[in-house]
């Protein structure tokens, strides 16, 4: 039985990034959960995420899916590689859990040209260290400067992102880092690829901005090439399926103007 593309997030957020992905590899089918329940998990404890995150992942594997992956920084930051280690490697080796924060963090050591790194994210992944460790292990010369958006998550997910008081809190978060002289700007949630357009208002043309939307999608498919075992099991209807633990009403209104076109969603638990 061939298989399906399973992308987790905590909300509405990682739409923008499937979004993406179909976009470039619009054949394949691909199942979303976001849990818009118990967003947002910047705020929780590392036991609750990998909690969360394997609940996540089970449903997606009773949902007929072999690649998954974390279009949530916070849980690639603070449960994939316990996911893939304790889980997946031991109970379903054949399939792959893949996360966004190493395509970020290997986009942006490629782009900065004066080692000045920004990051905007969640306070669970600033404090996770994901982000430096990661872009210190490939370039120890980058010097890394981190901003916690804790308000820009529940701002996207209750549809705000488009309001005037988005762009203060935006000006607030963006304002220590400009002054480090930074060159390129991850944006560190797939929830900010959403106020991308704002962000790049305030920074200016100059800084390079990275984001889930733009990266992860060329990412995977440079991936699928490579694993051609897990790309030839991959079903090929191009049909997209979303799920929510929260109100199906809300997420298909928010996620068609996030994805693009009009969606159909499911309600689940985990």
């Amino acid at each position: 039985m061939k298989k399906n593309i399973g992308v987790f997030d905590s909300g509405f957020g990682g739409i923008s990034t499937l979004r993406g992905i179909v976009k470039e590899l619009p054949e394949y089918n691909y199942i979303y959960l976001g849990d818009s329940a118990r967003t947002p998990y910047g705020t929780r404890s590392q036991e609750t995420i990998l909690r969360f995150s394997q609940e996540a992942v089970n449903f997606l594997i009773k949902k007929n899916c072999d690649l998954i992956i974390f279009a949530c920084n916070t849980a690639s930051s603070k449960a994939l590689r316990k996911i893939q280690r304790n889980y997946i490697n031991k109970l379903h080796p054949e399939k792959r859990v893949l996360g966004v924060l190493m395509p970020a963090v290997e986009e942006a050591a490629e782009k900065t040209k004066n080692k000045r790194v920004g990051v905007i994210a969640t306070e669970g992944s600033v404090k996770s260290m994901s982000f430096k460790k990661e872009l210190k292990l490939i370039d120890k010369e980058i010097k890394v400067f981190q901003q916690a958006t804790p308000l820009l998550v529940p701002l996207v997910e209750y549809g705000e992102h488009r309001s005037k008081i988005t762009d203060l809190i935006l000006k607030k978060y963006l304002k220590n880092l400009l002054k480090k002289n930074i060159d390129t700007l991850i944006l560190g949630c797939t929830h900010y690829g959403i106020l991308e357009k704002k962000i790049r208002k305030i920074i200016g043309p100059k800084i390079i901005i990275i984001s889930d939307k733009k990266v992860v999608p060329k990412k995977l498919k440079s991936y699928l090439l490579r694993h051609t075992e897990i790309e030839s099991n991959l079903k090929k209807n191009g049909v997209v399926k979303f799920y929510t633990t929260d109100s199906t009403e809300k997420f298909t209104l928010l996620g068609s103007k996030f994805f693009g076109e009009k969606i159909k969603v499911k309600k689940t638990s985990l």
